[in-house]
């Protein structure tokens, strides 16, 4: 009777949020026959016309005071482009930070931002940032203001630092965005600008997070007569590249290898977007940090790089996960190894309902114990999203991937209620369906989820439950463990002190109780956290963790210590700082042992001109058996990042990494021309040095104290993309 109960609750909750909000009046964009020239000056007549926008109001450090400097926003259309200017005044405009760098890079910089929610739904917006300097940086942002910034589009811009400030000048195709057809077309607009010096966000319009998401607050807009031009992409590219190997002490070339690659767009409709990709180039230009690597209990997470899978990839984002939840994705492309060729559909079926879908042949099987020539698995990825009332939405996902005899299905649905302004609640239930590729043993498990979000300008309540099945499976997806029953919780308060210095201080309490049920034993975690925010970007924490860890049937201490910092000192230097001390566990399935460790590490950033950037970092993790004493390891990793970015398009970089565990150097050089995102090129080099010396009496490599090189590897890439 309760759990009927609670079912017609449900539905009635989920029938008010599809209720449509009601109709209200939208700005109308000036439409112009005499477009303005992109080179950063105001001084086209366009502007004198353009809709204009002013009265920011901060977010960051704290909601809804005026903002420190005076921003003017103008914004207008033609038939195929959209137009967007800013006038950033600055009563110190020698304390600007900009920098000529690459796309994307301008994220610790002073910046000014037009968000786009172009359908009207409250779910995803464009977000098109500009710096000083008119470097840009892009991507889609969620419905709480988080901005995925993996994902580029074709767009122009230029900016200029004068006495008073800076100005900026965009163009944006319509070409490069999707939108509804019809001769009116209605958008919500946000617009945000970064003051890097003193820790301040200032956006329009007002938004308070007592009225809800982000998004729910944009600002209704109206365009007229944007015309849908169908987009029509070529992508050719050809990489080259060379690898070789020390063999016996004499370096060999271990393989030499020339690719083409073919990648298209097609537009369906001005909203639907089909991509197609035969012998895909899927090489990473730009490679992984390292990161410490022994005594892991779950495996190391790395983020997708690789351009085919990015756009769109905010819609396989699902909802109910409270914070480092076990069930981390659903899809997780980079489980796409190698693929032949693969076919990508995404976009909007209707205003409302947005799908995404892949599917790829893959050359590198996970079943890593095939020894069979047919080592090809098929993945197959589908995604809906259906926005509902405000924020809301109702989604579902499909995921397979099947290789031989063996096969791993994940289906499901998830979605996102907003109860009121401030308070909503998330969910999924997903199945999994699989079959082992050796044994043929089947297996079908569970993953579901119910969280409720409550956040305030003061308070913010985040908590959860989730529950994985002991034979849920997902190989498209990030799963750190199954069998478990989790529950998250976050509460946190703010205050606002009156200070030039002391902008926000943040008590919070972070925890999650964790039941193994494999072993019946319950696992917590308790985080009590003050956190202190300051002008130039600066960020002092101090934390306290009580804990239990349940590992293979035995329970250990995890109480530790934490500080961190992070502070932009000035323009020409940042840093982060971060320490724990405390109990460990040592992850050995046969024999785990308690223990206890410091983990530490440090980034220095210092950047003497415009133009030049250099990132050197340390990380240093140790651990030590408690009983009885004993030092069981350090790891320690060096790296050092200098970059030199000749103009917007050109820049060369260096990377020097030394893994003092493994007593292993790594060099990395590279070459980049980017005039715009498809249109590349790229040389680069790499080396692996050990310290090791060939012993020909041994036949074998035998330690040394000096370095050797044995890996060095060349490459090539261009590509060029061509718009129809």
């Amino acid at each position: 009777m309760m759990m009927k109960k609670i079912y017609v609750l449900f539905l009635c909750i989920l029938l008010w949020s599809s209720i449509p909000l009601l109709s209200e009046t939208a700005t109308e964009i000036p439409v112009t026959d005499n477009p303005p020239i992109i080179d950063g000056k105001l001084d086209d007549p366009v502007w004198n016309n353009a809709a204009k926008f002013q009265g920011f109001k901060t977010i960051k450090p704290a909601y809804g005071n005026p903002a420190s400097q005076e921003s003017t926003f103008f914004l207008v259309s033609d038939s195929h482009n959209i137009y967007f200017a800013a006038e950033c005044r600055d009563t110190q405009p020698d304390k600007i930070k900009a920098s000529i760098t690459k796309r994307d890079n301008i994220f610790d910089d002073d910046w000014i931002s037009l968000v786009l929610d172009t359908f009207n739904d409250y779910q995803t917006s464009f977000s098109f940032l500009v710096n000083p300097l008119g470097i840009q940086g892009d991507g889609m942002m969620n419905k709480d203001g988080n901005l995925n910034g993996t994902i580029d589009f074709v767009w122009f811009s230029k900016g200029e630092k004068n006495s008073n400030g800076y100005t900026v000048e965009a163009r944006i195709p319509l070409s490069s965005i999707r939108f509804p057809s019809g001769k009116k077309t209605k958008m919500r607009l946000m617009i945000i600008r970064n003051i890097q010096r003193t820790t301040e966000n200032a956006i329009f319009p007002e938004v308070s997070p007592n009225k809800g998401a982000l998004l729910a607050q944009s600002y209704p807009i109206v365009f007229s007569d944007l015309k849908y031009k169908r987009v029509i992409e070529l992508l050719p590219a050809f990489t080259h590249s060379i690898k070789y190997s020390d063999v016996q002490g004499q370096m060999k070339r271990e393989s030499r290898e020339s690719e083409f690659s073919f990648t298209t767009k097609l537009g369906l409709t001005q909203d639907l977007v089909l991509d197609a990709t035969i012998n895909p180039d899927f090489s990473q230009v730009e490679s992984d940090a390292g990161q410490v690597d022994v005594n892991l209990r779950y495996a190391l997470y790395y983020d997708e790089k690789r351009p085919f899978f990015l756009e769109g990839s905010d819609v396989f984002d699902f909802a109910g996960n409270t914070e480092d939840a076990m069930l981390y994705s659903i899809v997780h492309t980079r489980n796409i190894a190698d693929p032949v060729f693969g076919f990508k559909l995404a976009g909007k079926l209707t205003p409302k309902l947005t799908i995404a879908s892949i599917y790829a042949k893959d050359k590198v099987p996970l079943d890593s114990t095939d020894t069979s020539n047919d080592n090809k698995a098929d993945f197959m990825i589908f995604r809906f999203r259906h926005a509902l009332k405000g924020t809301s939405y109702f989604g579902g996902f499909y995921t397979g991937r099947v290789f031989q005899k063996g096969y791993n299905h994940v289906a499901g649905l998830d979605g996102h209620i907003q109860i009121s302004g401030p308070a909503a609640i998330e969910y999924h239930a997903i199945g999994s369906f699989s079959k082992d590729n050796n044994s043929l043993e089947k297996h079908n498990g569970t993953a579901t989820a119910i969280r409720f979000n409550y956040f305030t300008r003061h308070f913010v309540l985040d908590t959860g439950i989730q529950d994985i099945s002991k034979y849920f499976i997902t190989e498209t997806g990030f799963l750190n463990a199954n069998d478990v029953t989790r529950v998250g919780i976050l509460a946190l308060y703010r205050y606002y002190p009156k200070s030039k210095f002391l902008k926000r201080i943040e008590p919070f309490y972070w925890s999650y109780f964790l039941l193994d049920k494999k072993s019946d034993l319950l696992e917590f975690f308790n985080l009590v956290t003050f956190r202190f925010t300051m002008i130039h970007q600066t960020q002092i924490r101090f934390d306290f963790i009580n804990g239990r860890e349940v590992f293979y049937g035995k329970r250990f201490n995890r109480n530790s210590l934490g500080f961190q910092l992070s502070s932009q000192i000035s323009k020409k230097f940042s840093t982060y700082l971060f320490f724990r001390y405390g109990n460990r566990v040592y992850y050995d399935p046969y024999a785990p042992f308690q223990g206890k460790g410091l983990t530490f590490s440090v980034d220095l950033t210092y950047q003497p001109t415009e133009k030049i950037d250099n990132g050197t970092s340390l990380q240093y993790v140790s651990f030590y058996r408690s009983s009885p004493s004993e030092k069981i390891y350090d790891y320690t990793i060096l790296r050092d990042r200098l970059t030199f970015q000749f103009n917007k398009y050109l820049f060369f970089r260096g990377i020097a990494e030394y893994n003092f565990y493994y007593k292993q150097m790594q060099l990395d050089f590279l070459a980049s021309f980017t005039y715009i995102p498809g249109t590349v090129i790229h040389l680069g080099y790499g080396s692996i040095f050990n310290k090791v010396k060939w012993d020909s009496g041994l036949e074998d490599y035998i330690e040394s104290n000096r370095f050797k090189e044995i890996k060095r590897g060349l490459f090539f890439k261009i590509s060029y993309l061509w718009r129809l």
